[in-house]
């Protein structure tokens, strides 16, 4: 009898799909307390381009091939803060074929990311990034990469964290083919 009850109970009824159906006006977007994005980004490095990591131009034999300056960072840096307030990706607020963005500085990315987050009401947490290239070594250029990223961010040191790792030869990362980053941003409610 119980599971003739629970049967009975699962099956959809005619007002029940109806219902479900029924268009329903959007609930007011929720004033949250603090939101995570997410961001990732890859580039082929060739020779004959800068390589622009974070605002800082590394010296380096290749460089990221891209529409605009190709920092890996910052475009990472971008998504998280876009992502976290649920707008639309890089690529889509600054697309790749449109010309005004061919070779442009990716700091122009960041600091429009920057200024949605702060018309919405927050402010950096905390930002934890990982750059992930076989070479060059990053260690000597982490300093100044990290107080690029608080002046752009408008963050205090304390909340911005940049980590480098290879790729241990493995795939194109490892090969010295490309150049990834990944990056998971806080912002909290001001």
């Amino acid at each position: 009898m119980e599971r003739q009850q629970r049967s009975m109970v699962c099956q959809s009824t005619p007002a029940v799909a109806a219902a479900a159906a029924a268009p329903t006006a959007p609930a007011e977007a929720p004033t949250l307390p603090f939101r995570v994005g997410h961001g990732f980004d890859l580039h082929r490095l060739e020779p004959g381009y800068p390589l622009i990591i974070g605002g800082v131009n590394i010296p380096h034999t290749k460089g990221c091939e891209a529409h605009s300056d190709g920092d890996v960072l910052l475009h990472t840096i971008t998504d998280a803060i876009l992502g976290a307030l649920s707008l639309p990706d890089i690529g889509q607020i600054f697309p790749d074929n449109d010309p005004k963005w061919k070779g442009c500085s990716s700091d122009v990315f960041v600091r429009e990311a920057v200024r949605l987050m702060r018309e919405r009401g927050y402010t950096v947490g905390n930002l934890d990034a990982t750059i992930i290239a076989q070479k060059p070594k990053l260690s000597p250029h982490k300093e100044n990469i990290r107080n690029n990223l608080c002046a752009l961010l408008e963050a205090h040191p304390s909340v911005v964290n940049v980590k480098a790792k290879t790729h241990e030869k493995v795939d194109s990362l490892g090969e010295e083919r490309s150049i990834a980053c990944h990056a998971v941003i806080m912002l909290i409610r001001t």
